[in-house]
């Protein structure tokens, strides 16, 4: 199973930015530090706010679930991406980052078991 379920935009401020998404359309905000804000909209897709700049991408990260990481690294290197970021954990899972040949960066995660 591929799907697409999140979003990570790069923030001047993620306690700015989930605070807007709260009063603006009452979505949850859960802060994970001072420098990473999750949001729940509700719906199939969510989001965070990355604010470290170590750890920010260019342009916004979208990322795909799937229930078996190292199978999706092996089919994304088989299509062709590029591996940019190694798996590391996270708060409730592990991702990583590629680059697929026409130049764009995503990452793919699975949850803790």
């Amino acid at each position: 199973m591929y799907e697409i379920d999140f979003v990570e935009f790069p923030s001047g401020s993620a306690t700015d930015s989930s605070r807007f998404f709260e009063n603006a359309f009452g979505w949850k905000a859960t802060p994970f530090g001072p420098t990473y804000a999750d949001v729940q909209s509700g719906g199939a897709v969510s989001f965070g706010f990355q604010q470290d700049a170590a750890q920010q991408t260019a342009a916004p990260l979208v990322t795909i679930r799937t229930d078996d990481l190292e199978k999706a690294r092996g089919s994304v290197e088989a299509a062709g991406g590029i591996v940019t970021t190694e798996p590391f954990s996270f708060p409730g899972g592990r991702r990583f980052h590629f680059r697929e040949p026409g130049g764009a960066e995503l990452a793919v995660w699975s949850p803790d078991a």
